[in-house]
């Protein structure tokens, strides 16, 4: 062990190298403060680094864990006491920008936040956004392809992606840093790694697809009396709006309930309503897509499709509508749960699922909220009963997804906890192909072992 560190301080230098009683200091991850568990942490600087550094472990067997943000919630980063840890949050670097061409380049180590807002002042948006953004960072959402609440106008991770570079297991570079939407020259490479959770390679730089900033922006929030008329409303903004809507998240009455209790998010509308929506809008012309916004709005409110609604007079009221439906702290702790179904079977399978789980725990705390729009449901469930329940109310909520063609998850990936439950969302011959890349990239498991597959 003391001969692979000193070769890893001789690559990096000894304050890159973090070991022994130093690595307390960092926390598992953000939902879990007990201290990290590891060889040691290495923190290189650039592609060349990760790259030499791999070398090492390719010879030594040594396998390695990859760490972003922490943020992610299926314990996809968690490392065990003889792994090594590489952290890219020393590559934060915003490369370069082509304001011609709509691109960036961007280390893999920078907060979503902080690449927000550096586009915004130079007149562009990137459209990736959820939560975590100010502690997530770039090659986390590209290792999970994240989601988000701008999925249904932008799409997921994937589709903000041009190009990577990424570190194979033995130390070698693929560097596939393509600036084109459109380049049909063989496989795919980037592909591999989006969404492989740090299974295939350590992604260190990427491409980034830029958008204008939008001029005006939109926002409501509306309560409505049934999930019918919900899809009601989502499909006429999804038409009369142009493409311009860009968020369409929907909270039901006891999530709504939970988080605006006192002592935490004010309820800007009366708590009863059986559903709640955060609505937005993002065009090019704000006279005109104000006007139409609220003229959709009020043929709404004639039609009976809303029951209630408020727009926000500022961007301080605008965000406290959005605290709403992102800062859940309120509600936990619960087991957490991320999938993804058809639209049109999301209702019958709530309504299932919450007389499943109030049979088996009749006081249980049960609440949802989710984007919708693209598939997703966010599910907490707090059984309110003595003793570790997660394995029997992992059946329960997966085992009601079956008949209705769902995934166990819809955007926060497998890792450890939904390994087992792969196979319920996909068949034994993609598996087994998965498992096929996985033996020809990485024969020898050192990627993020004991990840995604059983």
């Amino acid at each position: 062990m003391s001969d692979l560190i000193t070769r890893f301080e001789v690559v990096l230098g000894p304050d890159a190298v973090v070991s022994g009683s130093a690595l307390a200091e960092r926390a598992t991850s953000y939902w879990d403060a007990s201290p990290t568990r590891a060889l040691a942490l290495l923190r290189p600087t650039s592609t060349d680094e990760v790259s030499q550094v791999m070398r090492i472990c390719h010879e030594h067997g040594q396998t390695v864990v990859v760490q972003g943000g922490l943020t992610g919630v299926v314990s996809g980063a968690v490392s065990s006491a003889t792994d090594v840890i590489i952290t890219l949050e020393k590559m934060t670097a915003i490369e370069s920008v082509d304001e011609t061409g709509g691109t960036a380049v961007v280390q893999a180590g920078a907060v979503l936040q902080t690449v927000q807002e550096a586009m915004a002042v130079r007149g562009f948006l990137f459209p990736l956004d959820f939560g975590g953004r100010g502690s997530c960072t770039l090659g986390g959402t590209v290792a999970t392809n994240a989601g988000g609440i701008n999925v249904l106008r932008y799409g997921m991770m994937r589709q903000q992606v041009l190009g990577l570079e990424a570190v194979l297991a033995d130390g070698t570079v693929i560097s596939s840093m393509n600036q084109m939407l459109k380049n049909n020259t063989g496989y795919d490479l980037k592909q591999l790694f989006i969404g492989s959770e740090g299974t295939l390679g350590v992604v260190t730089r990427m491409v980034l697809r830029l958008f204008p900033l939008p001029k005006s922006r939109q926002t409501a929030m509306v309560a409505l009396d049934s999930f019918t008329s919900v899809i009601t409303l989502l499909k006429t903004l999804q038409s009369e709006l142009a493409g311009t809507l860009s968020a369409f998240e929907v909270m039901w009455r006891q999530y709504f309930r939970a988080v605006t209790v006192e002592g935490t998010h004010r309820a800007p509308l009366d708590r009863d309503y059986p559903f709640y929506v955060i609505l937005e809008a993002e065009g090019s012309d704000p006279s005109a897509d104000d006007e139409r916004f609220n003229r959709l709005l009020e043929q709404a409110f004639e039609d009976e499709v809303i029951v209630d609604a408020v727009i926000p007079k500022s961007d301080t009221e605008r965000r406290q509508l959005w605290d709403i439906r992102e800062e859940f702290d309120p509600v936990l702790p619960a087991y957490l749960y991320d999938v993804s179904l058809p639209l049109r079977d999301m209702d019958n399978y709530t309504v299932q699922l919450n007389a499943a789980l109030r049979e088996r725990w009749p006081s249980v705390d049960f609440t949802v909220f989710g984007h919708i729009a693209d598939g997703n449901l966010h599910l907490f469930v707090q059984p309110n009963d003595e003793g570790d329940h997660h394995g029997e109310c992992d059946k329960i909520v997966y085992g009601c997804l079956d008949g209705f063609e769902g995934s166990v998850s819809a955007e926060h990936g497998i890792g450890i906890e939904k390994k087992h439950w792969l196979k319920a969302s996909r068949t034994d011959e993609e598996i087994a192909l998965m498992k096929t890349l996985k033996q020809a990239m990485d024969p020898g498991n050192l990627l993020n072992p004991g990840k995604l597959f059983e």
